[in-house]
């Protein structure tokens, strides 16, 4: 029986011929991250262990992003934390204000994710890297502790979900319809525990950007991961970013799905997951309502990188927000809030109105930057709409693209690129 990417990636860091889904393993961790929010919570369960230092100051990073800049006293105190342990064990990778950007963004772009790793980290997110061929998964931050201080975790071997990809989308569609069109069709618990394997010949039409943004929404599938081959554009993604060596891993022709599914990216229409579930989708063909809407975020570790924000500038330019609508855009990183700032897309942005944040993972979690109140609307590039998510519970999130997101600002109600005069 054959082995999946994943299982490949899984064995190889056991140390291991073969392995099958289900079976326990222990596995050497090539990285281990944590936030201003989880680390704290893994420093005091390593304190618990008394162990003398963490396993390798080079392979673990922290990054202050959720609460950062400080909005509280409280988020202060948390990072404070964060920092005083970095300083005492020398961290390598700790990304100060100034340096920092959201996470799942950071790491690609600082070459610390390449194509073969095993990592863990202790925000459900981390699945993000699956896009440049990695093992990436989250964890507890009682696991994160435990990685840290011994440089392994224990993983059940999962099986594995097939999705190929054919043909090309249409434009104003990208990998923020695309993910959420599978999810749509496979429910929150339809990978539940599986690795979302994504093959096909309509990789070559999906961006790195895309590629992050499928795979860091892998677990609101709830999958355990998701994972892309590794083609010519994740190779050359890594060269620019990376010097770390990579290892590319490869599907047995006989390995084992439980499932398979063809996902025709021509067929694909800018998509909408309403309240209060991503699964919830609609295209915008199917949504015969007019829906107003109050706010409009787009940045997050979804979809806050550069070609996101290019996307929404060219739908803002020459445009205005609605009346009476708050549109926030938040870069991800300080080099994209950088490069969006030379290309000047955050001159569109505000002059279209909008205003422009530090890199922060803010409103996504109801933590600060666009919090909602009561009765309020949000169109979000985000990544969960649940209840409360961003806000008051009788608040409603809408996730789209940032194509769409732009739209609906200017519009004033969930709209796409191609209904704006």
């Amino acid at each position: 029986m054959g082995m999946t990417m994943t299982q490949k990636i899984l064995a190889a860091h056991a140390g291991l011929d073969h392995v099958e889904a289900g079976q326990l393993i222990e596995a050497d961790l090539d990285l281990v991250l944590g936030n201003d929010i989880t680390s704290p919570v893994a420093i005091k369960e390593m304190e618990k262990m008394h162990v003398d230092g963490v396993f390798h100051k080079d392979k673990i990073a922290l990054v202050p992003d959720h609460f950062v800049p400080n909005k509280d006293i409280k988020s202060a105190e948390h990072c404070k934390c964060v920092r005083e342990f970095a300083r005492r064990n020398e961290i390598t990778n700790y990304f100060e204000v100034g340096e920092m950007g959201i996470e799942h963004a950071l790491l690609p772009e600082k070459g610390l994710t390449v194509a073969g790793d095993v990592i863990i980290g202790a925000d459900s997110h981390t699945c993000t890297y699956g896009a440049l061929g990695a093992f990436s998964t989250g964890v507890g931050s009682t696991d994160m502790a435990a990685g840290m201080a011994t440089g392994k975790s224990w993983f059940k071997v999962p099986s594995a979900i097939r999705f190929h990809l054919v043909g090309k989308p249409d434009a104003w569609v990208s990998g923020k319809d695309v993910i959420l069109h599978i999810i749509g069709k496979i429910g929150v618990d339809g990978a539940l525990y599986k690795s979302m394997e994504f093959v096909g010949e309509g990789i070559q039409n999906l961006s790195m950007d895309d590629r992050f943004t499928i795979a860091n929404m892998a677990i609101e599938a709830g999958g355990k991961n998701g994972i892309f081959p590794v083609d010519d554009l994740a190779v050359a993604y890594m060269k620019e970013h990376s010097t770390r060596p990579y290892q590319i891993y490869e599907a047995d022709e006989d390995a084992v799905y439980e499932e398979e599914y063809t996902i025709d990216l021509s067929s694909l229409r800018p998509t909408i997951a309403f309240p209060h579930l991503p699964e919830n989708t609609k295209t915008i063909d199917e949504i015969t309502e007019e829906i107003s809407i109050d706010q409009v975020v787009i940045g997050s570790c979804t979809n806050g990188r550069l070609d996101d924000l290019r996307i929404a500038a060219k739908v803002l330019s020459g445009r205005h927000v609605a009346a009476g609508m708050r549109c926030i855009v938040i870069p991800a990183t300080q080099a994209i809030y950088l490069q969006a700032m030379e290309e000047g897309l955050l001159k569109t942005f505000i002059e279209a109105g909008a205003i422009v944040s530090t890199p922060t993972c803010g409103p996504c979690l109801g933590g600060y930057m666009g919090i909602l109140a009561e009765g309020e609307r949000c169109v979000s590039t985000t990544n969960r709409n649940f209840v409360g998510r961003m806000g008051h519970v009788n608040s409603e999130i809408y996730l789209a693209s940032p194509a769409v997101a732009a739209a609906s600002a200017v519009a004033g109600k969930i709209s796409c690129p191609c209904r704006l005069s």
